[in-house]
């Protein structure tokens, strides 16, 4: 409980400075804005080619862990967006919403929590659910927002507008210069690494502070957003982990370490990566920043049961 509570209190200070601070006055109503720009475009990318281009093939090859934490995953982002199409919400919403549900905070609580429990053994496998997660994943949510941002003309033009609109997103174009990097062989340069290391790092704080800021704006209250922050919550920490287990045990069974290492990734709260895109696009921005604090604050309990169980 203490060490879990080591590394989450950090999360909810940092929110709280960007809430307090907005709330005071230190920042305009347009920093919210600026900031959320700053991750997207500089500070998220650098982490994101960081991530990707450092990654050793022969450590990131787990077939079964990769079967088991991309198919939860995927499972419960494409069974959000089906179900909010069907209630009735545009595309663009709909990929926000199967965030929420299926984004795990592998990057910035990951890491760290993993090697306090499992051991540096986890660390490849962290990186695993991290590159699926804010890599993979990500890129998917873009594809869809990108799609319903354009709207009329045929088939074709919408398609080669949404590609014209990828290739010119840079959270969609670090992973894959990583990636050409990675195969490369080439590695990074140490004044090019100590840079991404600098851009990079800032990406998690300036998050938080900017989830801060945006929570400290008032707004009026959305009719069912709570009945919505608690099915999202709900799926997070819940069944996406209970699934990722079942997958575990009985469809691609794993060793102990590689399964407890999958529950845990996947029972971990929302990532602040779909409050940046949900901002950045202006869609369900309050809902998505109600599901991380939510997800967050309830993961202290949920997660210190589910370690006592694997135990």
């Amino acid at each position: 409980m203490i060490s879990i509570l080591l590394i989450v209190l950090p999360i909810f200070a940092l929110t709280f400075v960007g809430w307090l601070a907005r709330r005071v006055g230190i920042f305009s109503p347009q920093s919210t804005t600026e900031l959320n720009r700053f991750v997207v475009y500089l500070a998220l990318p650098a982490l994101l080619f960081d991530i990707v281009a450092k990654a050793q093939v022969a450590d990131i090859w787990q077939p079964g862990f990769l079967a088991v934490f991309g198919l939860s995953t995927f499972f419960f982002f494409a069974a959000t967006v089906a179900v909010s199409r069907l209630t009735g919400a545009p595309i663009g919403n709909a990929a926000i919403h199967g965030l929420n549900g299926s984004y795990s905070n592998t990057a910035f609580l990951g890491f760290p929590l993993l090697l306090a429990t499992l051991g540096p053994g986890s660390q490849a496998l962290t990186l695993i659910a991290t590159i699926n997660t804010v890599c993979v994943l990500f890129a998917v949510a873009i594809v869809l927002i990108e799609f319903g941002n354009q709207s009329g003309g045929r088939p074709l033009t919408i398609l080669l507008r949404v590609l014209q609109a990828l290739f010119r997103n840079p959270l969609v174009l670090a992973p894959l210069l990583g990636a050409a990097v990675m195969a490369s062989g080439i590695g990074v340069a140490a004044p090019l690494d100590a840079f991404l290391k600098l851009l990079g790092s800032a990406a998690s704080p300036c998050a938080l502070v900017c989830l801060g800021m945006f929570l400290a704006e008032p707004r009026e209250t959305e009719a069912g957003g709570t009945g919505k922050t608690a099915l999202l919550v709900a799926l997070k920490l819940f069944f996406y982990p209970a699934l990722t287990l079942v997958l575990a045990l009985w469809v691609f069974p794993l060793t102990k370490p590689l399964r407890d290492a999958a529950v845990l990734l996947a029972a971990l709260p929302t990532g602040t990566g779909p409050f940046m895109l949900a901002e950045f696009h202006r869609r369900e921005g309050a809902l998505t920043a109600k599901v991380i604090l939510v997800s967050t604050v309830l993961s202290v309990g949920t997660i210190t049961v589910l370690l006592s169980v694997l135990a």
